[in-house]
């Protein structure tokens, strides 16, 4: 074999090979995995041009980033051009989003055990961690797609930042530095500042907070380094448990609210632009304030008043509803893909008679449709809510089998009295009204891809998912469940609203009416009787309405469109008067 010629482009290095007269090949090695991939002549060729022309754009006044290919730079450049003539608010958004400038982006999620195995189940550890590790996947994406669409060759760097644990109870959590999974430039970071800014050689283009304490932290970071921070409060405490501000000082020996409120106040107003997954989140409906807009105005008495606490008409909230893992949740009619080998494990958890660790009651009719639920055993989630629905409704019980996923069956396993208090009430329930028969209940479980395959075989039953909730932030077992093609039941009170189009995709529930919802759920089922097409029409709506609105493709898209271009100008006073960007948004939310 004869090597010809060699032509470096950081981190590539193009070879160009004879080994026989008349016969030429042509390799690509990167240098900082020492992988080999085989290129044509044609993308051999470009690297020698970039080599030997590289500067001719930059003679004309123009760094790299127009774009990849030639259009793409034409198109670029007339966008540029209408804008200098005549700006319009399409053409501007155009042209910025594209404008290459998030390379580095550090995301904080400090509390609870942050890993990418055997954390799921340990204390403050749950959906945060997958939303997560979702949510890094799908930026890194995004942002490799668009640096080369823009022609340019540098490689993004996601941090997420967190706790390191050295008791990691068998976990990876004692680990300082972690290569995320299906990535290829992203990792967890268990340190702070300075080793963030070792790690990217500089500061980070973006940082990006998680929950209270992570928003507080990515607040002082923002600060500290000048840089553009967002902000993801995922579920805002306040508007959780009623009159919590001035109920504080009863609350806080549990709770801390007096120290999580003024975090959130903090880190909302600090932050350059704040992400949330639902409208309602931002300004909530009619009838119920929105998660921020309670932070308006409130008042902990003998600690401080907030009398400005947030705009909701400021442009930097941002409506970005994450999705589920694709590769996990998938429509149960997708049979190549199905988990077959998850199949006698699934029928022993939802059909074998003898109560263990794992499931007790049990189905005697196998035949009937399954309704089935999975949350965590608390009041807000209303699983012995849903219980107590069906047990109280003969129709329900003729019609379908009911199985909840959640909590312990010990009330001693669990270390919380808000869900002893559930364990109990879920054996009353099933003691009183003798739902043995009809009645599943499996302990928590902890698998994704075993869930996801457990969505598809109670689609395969012809039957539902009912997610209850007395409030719901946004609802990603909504999201998942409607990935698998079952139709959906979803409280009505927060998120699962926007997601779902009542009596299109899917069905809103009245939480606090039972029994208006399981005649809803039982009408859905008796319709299905008659015109067994009824369900697959809703499992599709439902699966259209996923890949129109909520994918980790489209939420990543957004995010990174919305980022606003950095400016040294200092930050405004929340209680500034309304821009007429501002004026705008209050009339797009109705006021």
């Amino acid at each position: 074999m004869n090597l010809q010629e060699a032509v470096v482009e950081p981190p590539y290095v193009a070879f160009a090979i004879r080994p026989n007269p008349g016969v030429w090949e042509y390799v690509r090695v990167n240098s900082e995995d020492l992988s080999v991939e085989p290129i044509t002549s044609t993308q051999y060729l470009k690297f020698k041009e970039r080599v030997y022309d590289e500067k001719w754009l930059k003679e004309w006044g123009f760094e790299k980033g127009w774009g990849d290919t030639a259009e793409r730079v034409k198109e670029t450049m007339r966008t540029l051009s209408e804008i200098l003539q005549a700006p319009d608010p399409v053409n501007l958004e155009k042209f910025f989003s594209r404008i290459p400038t998030i390379f580095k982006v550090v995301i904080f999620s400090v509390h609870g055990y942050f890993g990418q195995a055997d954390v799921l189940g340990l204390p403050d550890t749950g959906g945060q961690v997958v939303y997560i590790l979702d949510q890094v996947k799908a930026l890194e994406e995004e942002l490799l797609l668009r640096i080369k669409q823009q022609g340019l060759n540098y490689k993004p760097q996601i941090l997420v930042v967190t706790r390191l644990i050295p008791d990691a109870r068998g976990t990876k959590c004692h680990q300082e530095f972690e290569p995320i999974i299906d990535t290829k430039h992203s990792h967890i970071l268990r340190d702070a500042t300075i080793k963030v800014l070792d790690l990217m050689e500089g500061k980070p283009d973006l940082v990006i907070g998680n929950y209270t304490d992570g928003n507080l932290v990515a607040s002082l970071m923002a600060r500290k380094l000048g840089i553009t921070q967002a902000t993801i409060a995922h579920a805002l405490e306040k508007t959780k448990y009623e009159d919590s501000d001035v109920k504080w000082k009863e609350l806080d020996p549990k709770y801390h609210f007096s120290c999580q409120f003024m975090a959130d106040t903090v880190a909302m107003n600090s932050s350059d632009f704040i992400i949330t997954s639902t409208y309602q989140e931002i300004a909530g409906s009619k009838d119920r304030p929105g998660q921020y807009e309670s932070h308006a105005a409130f008042t902990l008495p003998g600690l401080c008043r907030v009398v400005s606490g947030i705009n909701v008409f400021d442009p930097k909230f941002n409506i970005a509803s994450p999705g589920a893992d694709q590769s996990i949740y998938f429509p149960y009619t997708e049979k190549d893909k199905r988990l077959s080998q998850f199949h006698p494990a699934i029928e022993d958890l939802l059909f074998n008679k003898v109560d263990n660790n794992e499931h007790i009651g049990y189905l005697s009719d196998r035949k009937k449709p399954i309704i089935f639920s999975m949350a965590r055993l608390d009041v807000v989630k209303n699983l012995s809510g849903l219980v107590e629905w069906y047990a109280k409704s003969k129709r329900l019980r003729n019609l379908v089998n009911l199985v909840i996923v959640g909590g312990f069956f010990d009330p001693s396993k669990s270390k919380d009295r808000e869900e002893m208090a559930e364990i109990k009430k879920m054996h009353d329930l099933i003691e009183k009204y003798q739902l043995k028969g009809q009645f599943r209940w499996i302990s928590a479980q902890t698998d994704r891809y075993r869930n996801g395959e457990l969505y598809r075989c109670i689609a395969d039953t012809k039957g539902a998912f009912v997610q209850p909730a007395l409030y719901e932030a946004f609802g990603l077992t909504v999201i998942e469940a409607m990935n698998c093609g079952l139709p959906t039941f979803a409280t009505n009170q927060g998120g699962p609203a926007e997601i779902i189009v009542d009596d299109v995709s899917g069905f809103h529930i009245d939480p606090l009416n039972g029994d208006e919802s399981s005649n809803k759920i039982a009408d859905f089922f008796e319709k299905c009787k008659v015109d067994p097409s009824y369900w697959s029409v809703i499992s599709a709506s439902g699966l259209q309405r996923i890949n129109e609105c909520y994918t980790w493709k489209i939420y990543a898209n957004k995010l990174v469109k919305n980022v606003p271009i950095p400016s040294d100008e200092p930050p405004k006073p929340v209680g500034k008067q309304p821009s007429l960007k501002q004026q705008g948004t209050r009339l797009f939310l109705g006021s």
